[in-house]
Protein backbone atom coordinates (compact mmCIF):
# COMPACT_ATOMS: atom_id res chain seq x y z
CA UNK A 1 0.00 0.00 0.00
CA UNK A 2 1.43 3.40 -0.97
CA UNK A 3 1.47 6.32 1.63
CA UNK A 4 -1.03 8.03 0.66
CA UNK A 5 -3.56 5.14 1.22
CA UNK A 6 -2.05 3.98 4.06
CA UNK A 7 -2.73 7.62 5.44
CA UNK A 8 -5.71 7.58 4.37
CA UNK A 9 -6.66 4.04 5.67
CA UNK A 10 -5.41 5.42 9.06
CA UNK A 11 -7.19 8.52 9.46
CA UNK A 12 -10.19 6.62 8.08
CA UNK A 13 -9.16 3.84 11.10
CA UNK A 14 -9.30 6.41 13.70
CA UNK A 15 -12.87 7.72 12.99
CA UNK A 16 -15.91 7.01 14.63
CA UNK A 17 -18.01 4.16 13.19
CA UNK A 18 -21.06 7.39 11.75
CA UNK A 19 -17.90 9.41 10.16
CA UNK A 20 -16.26 6.73 8.80
CA UNK A 21 -19.32 5.53 6.92
CA UNK A 22 -19.86 9.01 5.84
CA UNK A 23 -16.17 9.17 4.55
CA UNK A 24 -17.35 5.62 2.57
CA UNK A 25 -20.37 7.77 1.03
CA UNK A 26 -18.14 10.66 -0.31
CA UNK A 27 -15.54 8.59 -1.56
CA UNK A 28 -18.44 6.80 -3.78
CA UNK A 29 -19.89 9.80 -4.72
CA UNK A 30 -16.56 11.16 -5.85
CA UNK A 31 -15.84 7.82 -7.99
CA UNK A 32 -18.95 8.45 -9.48
CA UNK A 33 -18.61 12.07 -10.22
CA UNK A 34 -15.63 11.12 -11.69
CA UNK A 35 -16.98 8.41 -13.66
CA UNK A 36 -20.03 11.08 -15.52
CA UNK A 37 -17.72 13.33 -15.96
CA UNK A 38 -15.31 11.39 -17.93
CA UNK A 39 -18.19 9.52 -19.82
CA UNK A 40 -18.77 10.46 -23.53
CA UNK A 41 -21.76 13.23 -23.35
CA UNK A 42 -24.15 11.19 -25.79
CA UNK A 43 -24.04 8.88 -22.62
CA UNK A 44 -25.38 11.50 -19.92
CA UNK A 45 -28.72 11.96 -19.83
CA UNK A 46 -29.25 16.08 -18.85
CA UNK A 47 -32.82 15.84 -18.42
CA UNK A 48 -36.25 14.71 -18.96
CA UNK A 49 -36.13 16.50 -22.46
CA UNK A 50 -32.80 15.14 -23.13
CA UNK A 51 -34.26 11.28 -21.83
CA UNK A 52 -37.19 11.75 -24.54
CA UNK A 53 -34.62 12.94 -27.15
CA UNK A 54 -32.29 9.79 -26.78
CA UNK A 55 -35.00 7.41 -26.29
CA UNK A 56 -36.17 8.68 -29.79
CA UNK A 57 -33.33 8.37 -31.52
CA UNK A 58 -33.00 4.58 -30.16
CA UNK A 59 -36.06 4.10 -31.29
CA UNK A 60 -34.92 5.15 -35.36
CA UNK A 61 -31.64 3.53 -35.09
CA UNK A 62 -33.82 0.57 -34.41
CA UNK A 63 -36.13 0.72 -37.22
CA UNK A 64 -33.12 1.55 -39.55
CA UNK A 65 -31.62 -1.33 -38.55
CA UNK A 66 -28.69 0.71 -36.71
CA UNK A 67 -28.50 -2.06 -33.92
CA UNK A 68 -25.59 -3.98 -32.15
CA UNK A 69 -25.51 -6.96 -30.15
CA UNK A 70 -25.53 -7.03 -26.20
CA UNK A 71 -22.35 -8.49 -26.70
CA UNK A 72 -21.01 -5.69 -28.50
CA UNK A 73 -22.90 -3.29 -26.77
CA UNK A 74 -21.36 -4.74 -22.90
CA UNK A 75 -17.75 -4.45 -24.79
CA UNK A 76 -18.80 -1.06 -25.45
CA UNK A 77 -19.45 -0.27 -22.29
CA UNK A 78 -16.35 -1.66 -20.53
CA UNK A 79 -14.19 -0.17 -22.69
CA UNK A 80 -15.55 3.15 -22.27
CA UNK A 81 -15.20 2.48 -18.19
CA UNK A 82 -11.65 1.20 -18.47
CA UNK A 83 -10.64 4.55 -19.53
Amino acid sequence: MDNQKQRLYNVIEELPEELSNKVIDYVEYLKFSYIISNAPKELIIKDNEDLRKKIGEGIQDTENGKVCSIEETFLEIKEILAN
